[in-house]
């Protein structure tokens, strides 16, 4: 038996080995596109252009000392939304361990900009490197975690193999796949599954994400359901104060939000809000889009449109006769949330999968949106059965919602007791997460330690 084991094993081995070799290999011919990929999105956000060689994990200062890197605690979020979820944890950290050395990646710039406005340089930032067994190898010498904390669905196979190479214990956190996700692991199931078997634990957002990575090749006990994070991400504590400001600037006008909106949605959100001003002619649209290179483009749609445009970067507030507001600066979303009667979550008239439904809930304001939330059902279940969510399957079905909300102050007030009972119940995710990964933290060092220090404040 013992020899069968044996065998088993060198085979399982020889295939993860073969597995890994052509995914690689596959990795370093695409290289080139990666550089592509890089000036391509450096045309239409800057930011793409700068710190290459993070991406690649080619870094000027020395690696981390022994001592600190056995007491770096490394998180991964790839992009604002997986901050912003990250945030709780993060804060939870720096309150309980001031000794850690945390550091965060992200993928996107605006990640990187979410991270610094959020934590300065009480955290370490840089960009996660792609997914080439070298560049990892390096990241991870480099910094030398003691444990990797990996948000959602960051599934990437060498960054994987290469933590449990190096013994590094690895949580996926808030962790989410939607049934499109799972399809689109297909292709790479074998190595993906195997990748997976590396991972310490899976926290999960629901039962239906747990369910899902056991399908993809996770072990049942390697899963447990938390909850989601994002229920737990406190209010700005100036949000009332903003809010008022906002809306004494209004005058009264009633205001809706189309938040987070794709290249695709734009045309629509402009026809929407021209058919609602011939019912609402003092109807002010609120305008954050997802990707800071559509801010100065979607301004400019607006002007062509007729329409007198203000921006959160030039004027601050909107005027008595502007008709759009852009909000063109990041980390303030959920602020104009609250200033705005309805918000319209984008992402979700195409089939992008949705955006995060829980802050316009928690800031207080009835939401529409599209039929495409695939990423996340189980929130989207939640709010349907609950009554706090309005799906238009069209853009003429939104448009409809948003109108006849801004007709019914009363149904909008049902809408937003209902988001906001929804979301104070759904919190207790951060605490179950905090049980999950405090075992495997480094343990807290001696007062003589020079890593020791005043923990910040809050």
């Amino acid at each position: 038996m013992r020899d069968v084991g044996t065998l088993m094993a060198a085979s399982g081995n020889m295939i993860e080995r073969l597995l890994r070799g052509l995914y690689s290999a596959v990795l370093y011919l695409l290289v080139p596109v990666t550089l592509y990929h890089l000036i391509w999105r450096g045309f239409r956000h800057q930011a793409y252009l700068l710190r290459w060689h993070e991406r690649y994990a080619v870094y000027h200062d020395p690696p981390a000392g022994a001592e600190l890197g056995r007491r770096t605690v490394w998180l991964h979020a790839v992009s604002v939304g997986e901050v912003n979820a990250a945030a709780p944890v993060v804060n939870a950290l720096r309150r309980a361990r001031p000794d850690l050395r945390l550091l965060i990646t992200t993928i996107t710039p605006t990640g990187s900009d979410r991270v610094n406005a959020l934590w300065g340089g009480e955290v370490e930032h840089v960009y996660l490197p792609y997914d080439l067994p070298g560049a990892v190898g390096r990241f991870l010498a480099h910094f030398r975690p003691g444990v990797a904390l990996i948000m959602e669905t960051e599934l990437w196979p060498n960054l994987l193999f290469g933590s449990r190479d190096r013994d590094i214990p690895t949580y996926i956190l808030n962790a989410r796949l939607s049934e499109r996700s799972l399809r689109g692991y297909r292709v790479l199931a074998p190595l993906v599954s195997r990748a997976l078997r590396t991972v310490s634990r899976v926290a999960a957002q629901s039962q239906a994400d747990a369910d899902r990575f056991i399908r993809l090749g996770a072990r049942a006990d390697q899963v447990i359901r938390t909850g989601n994070l994002k229920f737990d991400v406190p209010l700005p504590d100036d949000i009332g104060s903003f809010a008022a400001e906002c809306r004494a600037r209004l005058g009264g006008r009633p205001a809706w939000i189309a938040a987070s909106t794709h290249e695709d949605e734009e045309a629509a959100v402009l026809a929407m809000h021209r058919r609602l001003r011939e019912r609402h002619p003092g109807l002010l649209l609120i305008w954050a889009p997802r990707h800071p290179e559509r801010f100065r483009v979607v301004a400019e749609l607006a002007r062509m449109a007729g329409m007198q445009v203000a921006t959160r970067s030039r004027a601050g507030w909107p005027g008595a006769d502007d008709d759009v507001f852009v909000v063109d600066t990041l980390g303030e979303l959920i602020r104009f949330y609250a200033c705005a009667d309805i918000a319209f979550v984008g992402g979700s008239l195409q089939p992008v999968g949705g955006h995060n439904l829980l802050e316009p809930a928690a800031a207080g304001t009835a939401i529409v949106t599209g039929p495409h939330l695939h990423n996340f059902a189980e929130i989207r279940r939640l709010f349907t059965e609950a009554g706090a969510l309005k799906i238009g399957y069209d853009a003429d079905g939104i448009g409809r919602a948003l109108g006849d909300l801004l007709d019914s102050p009363d149904e909008r007030a049902r809408m937003v007791e209902s988001g906001l009972e929804l979301v104070d119940s759904g919190r207790g995710a951060l605490a179950a997460t905090m049980v999950l990964i405090e075992p495997v933290l480094p343990p807290v060092p001696t007062a003589a330690s020079p890593r020791s220090r005043t923990p910040p404040p809050g």
